[in-house]
Order: structure tokens, then sequence, then C-alpha cells
């Protein structure tokens, strides 16, 4: 796992007025650091999830990562702004500070804040849930250390944030059946 090491959040929010869902990490792992944007170890399904649900190409590029978040209407940003992490441990987060969500709220019309992962989700609890009035879901995590949930069953999972992105305003559409509860775990868990 590694020694710990203080690690202040290196990206800004990727969001445009048009991001109707907030998606929440925990913080960028190291892979994804020297990648310079969300989600960069190879092995991390996030984005051919994300290419999946909204019927487009997986993006490699930062360029075309951001491009797929603006077509969906999807804002991504990370709970922490600020920890003592070991490696990619969300399990070793130690005195960590909340990252400032009030651009992305005061920006966009976000509908529902999803978090990737239980680490994400107890923070955003914590630190988060009670400035915001839109309802919460805790996602899967899409780490390769999360290998007990297929890509299917990811995919699945997932498809609870196509309610909130369904207008005209995004590319995406939502099927009639598809939803979810506010405050439920969409993790199976």
């Amino acid at each position: 796992m590694g020694q710990p090491g203080y690690v202040v959040h290196p990206f800004e929010p990727a969001f445009d007025g048009g991001s109707r869902v907030l998606i929440l990490g925990s913080l960028p792992s190291p892979d994804s650091r020297r990648s310079g944007f969300y989600y960069g170890h190879a092995r991390n399904r996030f984005w051919p999830v994300l290419a999946a649900l909204t019927n487009r190409p997986i993006p490699q590029s930062v360029d075309q990562k951001r491009a797929l978040l603006a077509f969906s209407g999807i804002a991504l940003y990370d709970v922490i702004a600020a920890c003592e992490i070991c490696g990619a441990s969300d399990a070793s987060v130690k005195n960590a500070v909340a990252a400032d969500l009030s651009p992305v709220f005061q920006q966009a019309r976000i509908r529902a804040v999803f978090t990737n992962g239980k680490t994400a989700h107890a923070l955003y609890l914590r630190h988060q849930k009670e400035k915001w009035a839109v309802p919460e879901f805790c996602l899967p995590s899409t780490s390769p250390a999360n290998a007990a949930w297929s890509f299917e069953r990811l995919l699945e999972a997932y498809r609870a944030i196509l309610p909130y992105l369904a207008d005209d305003q995004t590319g995406v559409q939502a099927s009639p059946d598809q939803g979810a509860q506010p405050g439920n775990s969409a993790n199976g868990k």
C-alpha cells in the first residue's frame, strides 16, 4: 500500500451549465493525477460504463472525456479536497478536507448526486448532504479493486442516473422502467 502522503486535489470540477447529475468520487488516484484527469487508471471501468450508458465510444483523451461529460449532462468531481492517503486506498484516508461543491451547484442545475463507491458516499453524507437539496445515491465503485462487480452489474447499477439526465438539453434518453429512490444505495449492499 505504501507510505501515507498528504494529497491536495489537483483538478477543477468538470461541468458546464448543462450538467444535471453530479458524480462524486473520493480523490483522484495516483494514476489519475499522472494522466491529468479523473478515472485515469487503465483498468478503472468508469469511462467504459459511462460510454455504454450513453451509447457513445469510450473516450481516450481528456478532451474526449470532457466532451462525453458535456454530451451526457454529467458533472464530475470528488468529495475530498485534501487528505492523507496511502496510494489509491480509500480505506487509508485520514484527515479529509471536504471539497467545495458550491461552484457546481451555483452554475449548473444539478438534479441528483451519485457517489462512486462507499467512501465517497460516506464522506458526502458527513460533509455535504445537508448543503444541497437534491437526492443522493451510492453507486458501486468502478475501481479495479472492486472486482466482485462485473462490467454488466456496474452498467445496470449506473442506469439509475439516466432518469435525472433525460431532457431536451442532453443527448441521453431514459427508458420508462429506469429509476431509483433518493437515499438508496444502488450497489446492492
